[in-house]
């Protein structure tokens, strides 16, 4: 018999089966992760020969940049260079300016990434948690500017960049169209609503108001949207082409699209400077996605789950 002010021993036995149950457990916690990057499936024997397929055009346009000029002048030129070349990097750097096409490159890009990063993240948040008169019929109206065919506002643009704002020429005029766009708007909309919306609550309860709800709980959740819009808006303004033909002139403020354009003539093209210049200007959307890649599927999984 025990006293009233003592607790009765645990069965040795208990002891033993809860430990052994938890570090079992742990074991499986600790293990499981590796065995799913382990794991093989049969969707791997259907994607590894597409990957080859989209990946063989990279590999031709990195070996091309170090081939002989004499050889791709060849019809078919060969895939493997019979020697290795770098004159055609070397006469890119030295005979173009484009190190000034890449710096002004960059510089629309990031100033386009930034501003998406933040307008449309707030436009995105606003439409998927404020409540507003409108606010259905706006996001409908903004997807709706989604199905306008890009060509059909170049001619309207051109004209309010020359007669209104006065920026045609200048890097301006290829900045402008990139600050935010119906997509990323619409974007980060559908993931704000796949976010619960106790965690606002929370925050809400705990007194902070909604600018800091925004930035101190909804935004730190929302990387993966985020990383995905700069995906995105990287792309498109790093290779866009069309627009910075239209609207810039002077060579002190072209891309490097526009710049690489130069190479290809209606009489000659210079091969090996084009090609050159497409492995300079590939490989930092390589880098970047790469290094995004993780974010990227997350938001395909998450940003689909409410409309």
């Amino acid at each position: 018999m025990t006293s009233a002010g003592t607790r009765p021993a645990a069965a040795p036995h208990l002891g033993r089966a809860t430990i052994t149950v938890e570090g079992a457990s742990t074991d499986r916690i600790a293990t499981a992760p590796r065995r799913r990057r382990t794991r093989f499936s049969l969707w791997h024997l259907v994607l590894m020969p597409i990957a080859l397929l989209f990946l063989i055009p990279f590999v031709q346009m990195f070996l091309a940049a170090l081939s002989p000029a004499a050889e791709l002048q060849r019809f078919p030129p060969p895939f493997v260079p019979s020697r290795i070349d770098f004159s055609g990097f070397v006469a890119l750097f030295t005979q173009s300016d484009v190190l000034l096409w890449l710096l002004n490159t960059v510089i629309v890009s990031a100033a386009g990434i930034i501003s998406h990063l933040v307008l449309c993240s707030l436009a995105g948040y606003g439409f998927a948690r404020l409540r507003f008169a409108g606010r259905k019929v706006g996001i409908l109206l903004i997807i709706a500017t989604i199905m306008v065919p890009t060509q059909l506002l170049m001619v309207p643009t051109y004209i309010l960049f020359a007669n209104g704002f006065r920026i045609v020429n200048t890097l301006a005029a290829a900045i402008v169209p990139w600050l935010a766009s119906a997509f990323g708007i619409f974007l980060m909309r559908q993931f704000f609503l796949s976010l619960p919306a106790e965690l606002e609550e929370a925050g809400t309860i705990d007194g902070a108001n909604r600018w800091q709800v925004f930035f101190r709980i909804v935004l730190p959740l929302a990387k993966p949207a985020l990383a995905t819009l700069a995906i995105f808006t990287l792309l498109g303004s790093w290779n866009d082409l069309v627009w910075p033909l239209i609207a810039i002139n002077d060579s002190n403020a072209f891309t490097l699209q526009l710049g690489l354009s130069n190479f290809q003539g209606t009489r000659q093209t210079q091969w090996t400077l084009l090609m050159a210049g497409n492995v300079v200007a590939t490989l930092p959307l390589i880098l970047f996605f790469l290094a995004a890649q993780r974010h990227f599927v997350a938001t395909m999984t998450f940003s689909g789950l409410r409309g």
